[in-house]
C-alpha cells in the first residue's frame, strides 16, 4: 500500500521582471510598458481604415499623427510625416497648433516628443506596450552603479557620457546631469568628436550608451580608433566585467546593448547575399555589428539609407540591413526604377516592438481622442524633463 504525501507548497514569488515579462505587472518607468485600457476593434474588421480615416477628420488639426519609418504600412498611410525618431519629435515641435500628437513608434521615441513640445500638447503612444528591446538593456539603476564604479576607478572626472537617441528618458536625463549629450546614427561622430574636446584629449573617456555597435563602429570606422581603445561594460556583472586598469585605458566604454534587429545580421549574410546578387550592393545601418559593417559596402543612418537609394542608378541592386518593413516599402517604391532592393538577411525579421503599433491600436486611439476621451499619454516629470532636454538641447548645438 503507497501512503500518499501531502504535497509541499513552496513560497515562491516571482521576480518583478518576471511579472512584467508575463504581462502581469507594469512597470511606467520601463520601456516595456504595460497593457492599454479599453477594448481594442479586432483586426479583421474591414471598416478599420474608414475608421481611421473617419475618427483622423473629425479631430482636425488638433491632431497630428507622427509615423516612424519601421512601421507597417496600414499605419503609415494615417501618418502627417514619417522618419526616424528625432526628426519625428522635432516635426511635432513645430506644430504647436496641434493639441494631440500620436506617435506611431516607441515609448522612447514618444518620452522625446514629450520633452521638446509644449506642455500644452499632449503626446500619445497607441499601444504602451512599444517599447524598445535596446532602450530596455540601459535602466537609470543601473547606469548610476556603472558610474559608482568609474568613480571608484578614479576616472569618473574624465568621462563624458553620450547617449544614443534610441534611450529611456531617464537616460537622457543622466547624460544632461554629467555633462553629456545626446547623438543619433547620423552624428554620431559629431557627438563623440564634442565629447573629447571637453577634456584633455589624452584622457577624456567617452560613455557610450546604450547601443556598443554604434559606439564602436564610430569609434573605430570613423574616429581612427582602435578595438583596443574600447571597452565592453556589462551591467550585470561586478564593476561592468571590467578591471581598474582596462577603464584607465579605454577610451571607449560601450554600454553592453543592441538593437535585436540589426543585431542579427552576420557577415554570413552579406557572404551569402554576394554569392546569390552578383554586383550587389550592400548597404547596412551602424548599430549591425563591427565586422558586418567592416563588410559592407555603404553604412549609415535610416535617413542616409533612403537617400543613397534615391541617387542610385537604375538597373542597381542593393542589400539592404536594416528593419523589414522599411525594406519592403523601398523595394516597393523603387521597382518601378529597376532598382534590385532585398533585406539582407534571409530570415524574416520585423522589430517586434514597433509593430505592436497597428490599425486596431491606432483606431482605438483617434476614436477616443474624438470623443475626448485622452489615453495612452505619456509624460516625462518636469525633473527628467529639465536634464533630459539640456542633453538634446547640447546636441542641437553640435556644428
Amino acid at each position: 500500500m503507497t501512503t500518499a504525501h501531502p504535497v509541499q507548497e513552496l513560497d515562491v514569488q516571482p521576480s518583478p521582471l518576471a511579472l512584467l515579462l508575463l504581462g502581469r505587472d507594469a512597470d511606467p518607468r520601463s520601456e516595456r510598458g504595460v497593457e492599454c485600457p479599453g477594448d481594442l476593434p479586432s483586426p479583421s474588421d474591414p471598416d478599420l481604415v474608414e475608421r481611421a480615416r473617419a475618427a483622423k477628420e473629425k479631430l482636425g488639426e488638433k491632431v497630428f499623427v507622427l509615423g516612424h519609418h519601421y512601421q507597417r504600412d496600414e499605419v503609415i498611410q494615417f501618418a502627417d510625416v514619417t522618419g526616424d525618431s528625432f526628426k519625428l519629435a522635432r516635426d511635432a515641435a513645430a506644430r504647436p497648433e496641434a493639441e494631440y500628437i500620436v506617435f506611431c513608434g516607441v515609448h522612447f521615441m514618444a518620452e522625446s516628443a514629450d520633452i521638446l513640445t509644449t506642455h500644452d500638447q499632449k503626446v500619445v503612444l497607441p499601444d504602451l506596450a512599444a517599447g524598445c528591446s535596446m532602450a530596455d538593456m540601459a535602466t537609470a539603476e543601473q547606469v548610476a552603479e556603472c558610474w559608482d564604479v568609474l568613480t571608484e576607478a578614479g576616472v569618473a572626472e574624465q568621462v563624458v557620457p553620450v547617449s544614443y537617441m534610441n534611450s529611456s528618458a531617464d537616460i537622457k536625463a543622466f547624460t544632461g546631469r554629467h555633462g553629456g549629450t545626446i547623438c543619433t546614427s547620423s552624428n554620431a561622430k559629431r557627438a563623440l568628436e564634442w565629447a573629447f574636446e571637453q577634456g584633455e584629449p589624452s584622457t577624456t573617456k567617452v560613455l557610450f550608451l546604450p547601443d556598443q555597435h554604434l559606439g564602436r563602429n564610430t569609434a573605430v570606422r570613423d574616429m581612427g580608433m582602435t578595438l583596443e581603445d574600447c571597452v565592453l561594460y556589462n551591467p550585470h556583472k561586478p564593476n561592468g566585467g571590467l578591471t581598474v586598469q582596462q577603464l584607465r585605458d579605454a577610451k571607449m566604454i560601450l554600454w553592453r546593448g543592441h538593437c535585436s534587429v540589426h543585431g542579427r545580421f552576420s557577415v554570413e549574410s552579406v557572404n551569402d547575399v554576394r554569392a546569390r546578387i552578383p554586383g550587389v550592393n550592400v548597404l547596412v545601418h551602424p548599430e549591425c555589428k563591427h565586422e558586418v559593417v567592416a563588410a559592407a559596402d555603404y553604412v549609415g543612418s535610416t535617413e542616409y539609407i533612403i537617400k543613397a537609394l534615391e541617387a542610385a542608378p537604375a538597373g542597381s541592386k542593393w542589400a539592404i540591413g536594416t528593419e523589414l518593413n522599411l525594406v519592403r516599402r523601398l523595394a516597393n517604391r523603387f521597382a518601378a526604377e529597376d532598382k534590385e532592393i532585398v533585406f539582407l538577411d534571409k530570415t524574416v525579421c520585423f522589430c517586434s516592438t514597433m509593430n505592436r503599433i497597428d490599425l486596431p491600436h491606432l483606431v482605438w486611439t483617434l476614436e477616443s481622442l474624438a470623443e475626448g476621451s485622452l489615453v495612452n499619454r505619456i509624460e516625462v516629470d518636469p525633473e527628467t524633463e529639465k536634464y533630459a532636454k539640456l542633453a538634446l538641447e547640447r546636441m542641437l548645438a553640435l556644428p
